[in-house]
C-alpha cells in the first residue's frame, strides 16, 4: 500500500475505533471488531473501500477455509459495523456470507463433579470462587468483579453489575455461598473488593487496586479440570447448593 493510501486507512481506522466506543461496545468486541478490519486490509493490501463485493466474497470463501465459523461470524460483524459507522455504505453482508446458526447447549457439570473440582483446588479463594460462581450462575468475570457492597446479606441476593450486555441483575444468594464469602473476606479484609488480586502476599492484600487476573484465573480452573479427569467442556452453570462445605477449615 503506498503511503498515501496507508495514511487514508489510518483515518478510516482511527474513526472506526472511535465509533465502536461511540457506540458503547465492550472492549473485548472493540478488539475483535478492530482486529477483522486490520485482517481485511492485510489480505489486500488496500484500503477496504476500494473492495468490490466479489473481492469480500473471495475474502470470506478463504475466511471459512482457514478459521472457524465463530471467527467469521464475529468478522461479517466487524466489518458490517466498519462499512455503516465509518464508510457510510450499507453492506449487503447477507448477499456476501451467511454464517449457519448454531444453537448448541454447553455441558453441566453435576453436583458431585463441582465438589470434586472444590475439594481439589489447593486455594481457599479459588474453592470460594468456584462455589460462588456455580452457586450462582454467574460469569468468570462478573465472579472476580464482585464487591463487598454488592452484597445483600438482609434479602439473600447478589447485585450483578454490567454484566452481559451492561446490563445489572440481582441473583438469589444461597446461605451456603454467604458463609463461604465471609470466610474468605475474613482472610483479606479488604475495604472493597471480594476477590482481591493476591500479588504481593498476603499482608499486602488488602492494598489491591484490582480484582484476581482473569487470565490467571482461568488457567487455574482449567488445570483443576484436568487434574480431576472431568471431560467435559466445563462452562460455569447454575445449579442447586444442597450440601454442607467441608473446605473451609483448609488454608
Amino acid at each position: 500500500m503506498i503511503e498515501s493510501e496507508k495514511k487514508r486507512f489510518d483515518t478510516l481506522y482511527d474513526q472506526h475505533l472511535r465509533a465502536l466506543k461511540l457506540q458503547g461496545l465492550s472492549t473485548s468486541t472493540i478488539d475483535v471488531y478492530s482486529r477483522a478490519v486490520r485482517r481485511l486490509v492485510a489480505y489486500f493490501d488496500c484500503v477496504p473501500d476500494q473492495l468490490s463485493v466479489e473481492q469480500l466474497a473471495e475474502y470470506f470463501a478463504q475466511l471459512v477455509d482457514t478459521r472457524s465459523w465463530g471467527t467469521v461470524r464475529v468478522d461479517r460483524n466487524g466489518l458490517q459495523f466498519f462499512w455503516k459507522h465509518v464508510l457510510k455504505q450499507d453492506w449487503r453482508w447477507v448477499e456476501i456470507i451467511k454464517p449457519p446458526q448454531v444453537r448448541s447447549l454447553p455441558d453441566i457439570l453435576t453436583v458431585a463433579e463441582v465438589e470434586q473440582l472444590i475439594a481439589a483446588a489447593r486455594k481457599l479463594r479459588y474453592r470460594i470462587f468456584i462455589l460462588t460462581t456455580y452457586s450462582m450462575g454467574l460469569r468468570l468475570s462478573e465472579t472476580l468483579a464482585l464487591q463487598v457492597g454488592d452484597i445483600d446479606a438482609a434479602r439473600s441476593r447478589v447485585h450483578i453489575r454490567r454484566g452481559k450486555g451492561h446490563k445489572d441483575r440481582f441473583v438469589p444468594l444461597p446461605s451456603r455461598t454467604l458463609e463461604a464469602l465471609r470466610a474468605l473476606w475474613a482472610r483479606h479484609r479488604h475495604p472493597t473488593l471480594l476477590f482481591p488480586n493476591p500479588v504481593g502476599g498476603p499482608e499486602r492484600v488488602r492494598l489491591a487496586t484490582t480484582h484476581m487476573d482473569r487470565g490467571g484465573t482461568q488457567k487455574a480452573l482449567k488445570t483443576l479440570v484436568a487434574e480431576c479427569g472431568i471431560k467435559k467442556r466445563s462452562r460455569f452453570t447454575r445449579f442447586a447448593i444442597r450440601w454442607r462445605p467441608t473446605y473451609l477449615n483448609a488454608a
